[in-house]
């Protein structure tokens, strides 16, 4: 079988309803006659029957478990030869003439690993949508934000980020990646199951020199909290636990145990937060989310060996080097472009 150029990957979990509304957008908008996979993780609902019925163009790679989106992906990826892969949730409404501008920066820039489109609001069109907005940075603590999202405020879509360029991650909520590297790196972090794992191969691959884009030409509408809402404990516990995880695993040697104090503190502070707010449950699951790092960090360690070892030419770019949790509890900084440019690193 000849190696496959474009293939656009759906990852589902009992999630046959979002198929059915939002699949005929990626079958009307497939310009560069992409092949398309759904990968399912072991679903009990009958979005596998659907789509042999309604879809049978499709191919679909059945997981024997719902690992996950990291497991899930993974699993799938090592059997598609592509030359890119588009990662697409599944609650994903893609427009006309989205796969090709991000396509031409891949094949221009042979060291960009992943890229991602502007991706805004299913249902306030007119905005950014909280999982990805316009491009991912992260501050010196290891927080991420976005252009165009940082914590709960979400940015109105004016055109003030139209221009292509560098950032530190792209969302996973359609991750546009150079098949070779995302081998090359061993794709996800299975043990982060799900949630900010594009996040830690975005910055292992950064480790390694190579770069991340974001490309405002392609556009897509995320609809959010398809599989995980926001306010699930669960998802709660995941961006704390697996957050932790991946500081300890990338950030260089310099300053990591001063920084990762500091971030106890804080996430102290927030767990205090949602317990002062009523919320027990959320309040909960960031002490679950602590405790489970404590015991995986000799795990952990171990995998901090294999990143940083050999590493060469990282690049450091997009950097926020001043807490994001400051400016914008304490100082107000509410929206991306009130960030002073002279606090990001902006050379390798």
């Amino acid at each position: 079988m000849a190696k496959i150029r474009v293939a656009i990957v759906i990852l589902n979990w009992n999630g046959r309803a979002l198929l059915e509304r939002y699949l005929p957008y990626v079958t009307r908008y497939n310009e560069c006659n992409s092949e398309i996979f759904v990968a399912d993780n072991a679903s009990t609902d009958d979005s596998v029957s659907f789509l042999k019925s309604n879809y049978p163009a499709i191919k679909i790679i059945q997981n024997p478990t719902n690992g996950g989106f990291a497991e899930g992906y993974n699993t799938s990826l090592k059997q598609i030869d592509a030359d890119y892969y588009i990662l697409l949730n599944s609650d994903i409404e893609v427009t006309e003439g989205w796969i090709a501008p991000v396509i031409e920066l891949l094949d221009k820039y042979p060291n960009v690993a992943a890229i991602q489109p502007k991706i805004k609001s299913y249902n306030q069109r007119n905005y950014f949508e909280y999982a990805g907005a316009a491009g991912g940075f992260i501050d010196r603590l290891g927080y991420p934000f976005c252009r165009g999202r940082i914590f709960d405020t979400v940015e109105e879509d004016k055109g003030q980020y139209n221009s292509a360029g560098e950032i530190f991650w792209a969302s996973g909520a359609s991750f546009f990646v150079r098949a070779s590297v995302f081998h090359e790196m061993g794709g996800f972090d299975e043990d982060l199951f799900s949630h900010q794992e594009e996040i830690d191969l975005c910055w292992r691959m950064k480790i390694k020199g190579y770069s991340i884009m974001y490309c405002p030409a392609s556009e897509v509408f995320h609809y959010g909290g398809g599989m995980l809402p926001k306010s699930n404990p669960f998802k709660t516990y995941l961006n704390f636990r697996n957050n932790l995880i991946i500081m300890t695993k990338n950030h260089p040697p310099s300053g990591l145990k001063r920084k990762l104090l500091a971030r106890m503190a804080l996430d102290g502070i927030a767990a205090l937060r949602f317990l002062a707010q009523g919320n027990i449950q959320d309040f909960t699951a960031v002490i679950k989310a602590h405790f489970h790092f404590y015991g995986s960090l000799s795990k952990t360690r171990l995998k901090r060996k294999e990143v940083q070892t050999g590493t060469v030419n990282p690049n450091i770019s997009c950097v926020y080097r001043k807490s994001i949790v400051w400016k914008y509890f304490f100082c107000g900084r509410r929206f991306f472009s009130q960030l002073n440019e002279d606090d990001f690193s902006l050379t390798k």
